[in-house]
């Protein structure tokens, strides 16, 4: 899904700028204002990080870490490696697959995104920080042509920022 943001001083110029392009043929239901009393959609990774950033540790975690178990017991089998001699061989496998499954949680909280958001990434978008200045966002999202007519149309209103923004969750 393809966006167009800009960035706007107060709520008035942001309803100016949303009746604008209603008044252009956007659909009104393709159009967003975002600001401090706004309810921001779920949709919006963009505008929220972090939640996004949650959701795809929870979505690797939901795969890495049942087949990390299974790669830790295999390892096991395959090995023989008795870590704990007094638990047995099954005993020695289920402790593989614990440790396996370990792997796979920090491989999900890694690669998902967790990282980033613990250390507070520096490539994040820069639209909490306008929301938290008191300012507003209006977005709109669609094809192409749409946001391409969109970013025409906001231009004349001279946003204090103006950005395309491409989801690749939503290609």
């Amino acid at each position: 899904m393809n966006y167009v943001i800009a960035v706007l001083a107060d709520r008035l110029r942001a309803e100016a700028a949303s009746a604008d392009l209603k008044g252009e043929g956007i659909p009104p239901e393709q159009i967003y204002i975002l600001g401090q009393d706004c309810d921001i959609p779920e949709e919006f990774s963009f505008v929220n990080p972090k939640q996004a950033g949650q959701k795809r540790a929870k979505q690797m975690a939901f795969w890495l870490v049942p087949f990390g178990f299974v790669g830790g017991w295999l390892f096991n089998i395959s090995t023989q490696y008795q870590l704990v001699p007094e638990a047995g061989v099954i005993g020695n496998q289920v402790i593989g697959g614990l440790l396996g499954a370990f792997g796979g949680a920090m491989g999900s909280f890694f690669v998902g995104g967790g990282v980033g958001l613990s250390l507070g990434g520096n490539d994040s978008p820069p639209y909490p920080k306008y929301l938290k200045e008191g300012k507003y966002l209006v977005v709109v999202g669609g094809a192409p042509n749409v946001t391409n007519k969109a970013t025409r149309i906001l231009r004349k209103i001279a946003p204090d920022d103006l950005q395309g923004y491409i989801d690749p969750t939503k290609v």
